[in-house]
């Protein structure tokens, strides 16, 4: 006890707790990470099959007048199949740039479609290649088609960010789709807070939709384990050295060893 007690093994104590508890600390927050990851899975798995729901059932309508977004839409109906009835507006369609599709990197493509009510979803059409001849060039987009269509997709949350808007041979082309931004560049309609990924089949879409990417839930259980095997070892390790130095003999006085002496002849 006395060794355990002093200042020295108290301080190493003290720190060994201290670093033990952050590394719980950072196991939780890599458990909460892997909990919500794999809330994200599960709903991304359910969209994937079954009749898709009017987004209007499941979406805030926007009650603002033009240029304006809806309410934040809901984590629980993000990846939702939906169908979506209105027109499209190809004037005022966006080039969504440096997205990556089939190994190489290029445009999704963006048009609002505007419902009934006057009130507009952004579609993402899906992913077209850069244009070969260069970036001072538009890339070659599929027209959208005309009059009233039922475009059926997923749901998408709005991405952070601004617009930063670019014109490149009359194109309009974005960084992120962020639909409040969008909302007031295009400054038309109310805007839905939440984008819709056309799915294969559907009216528009492109010849390589955009996938829903599911997310690396397993490696967050990982960094779980990582964590907390780290903070047992670190306790372990304290309880190693402290039964280390207290099994060591105590030196006294009388344990120092002397070597005899001779007198050396003198030549």
């Amino acid at each position: 006890m006395r060794t355990v007690l002093t200042a020295r093994w108290l301080g190493l104590f003290v720190v060994a707790l201290a670093l033990a508890a952050i590394m719980v600390f950072l196991g939780r927050w890599q458990l909460d990470r892997y909990e919500l990851r794999s809330a994200v899975n599960d709903r991304i798995a359910a969209g994937e099959s079954g009749e898709p729901v009017p987004a209007t059932s499941i979406l805030p309508r926007p009650e603002g007048g033009a240029g304006t977004v809806g309410a934040r839409t809901p984590d629980e109906v993000t990846w939702r199949r939906v169908s979506v009835t209105g027109v499209y507006d190809s004037a005022r369609e966006l080039l969504v740039r440096n997205r990556t599709g089939q190994g190489q990197a290029g445009f999704e493509v963006v048009t609002p479609l505007v419902q009934a009510d006057g009130t507009a979803v952004l579609i993402d059409r899906g992913w077209i290649p850069a244009n070969p001849k260069g970036p001072t060039l538009a890339p070659d987009v599929p027209a959208a088609p005309t009059g009233t269509v039922t475009v059926v997709g997923r749901v998408h949350p709005s991405e952070s960010g601004g617009t930063d808007t670019v014109t490149v041979d009359g194109k309009t082309e974005i960084r992120r789709i962020a639909t409040g931004p969008i909302a007031r560049y295009l400054n038309q309609y109310a805007v839905y807070d939440a984008y819709v990924l056309a799915v294969d089949g559907t009216p528009g879409v492109t010849a390589a939709p955009v996938g829903v990417p599911t997310q690396n839930a397993w490696q967050n259980a990982a960094y779980v384990v990582q964590w907390w095997l780290f903070a047992g070892l670190t306790l372990v390790g304290f309880v190693y050295l402290l039964r280390k130095e207290i099994s060591q003999p105590a030196s006294g006085p009388g344990d120092r060893v002397t070597g005899s002496r001779e007198a050396a002849p003198v030549p």
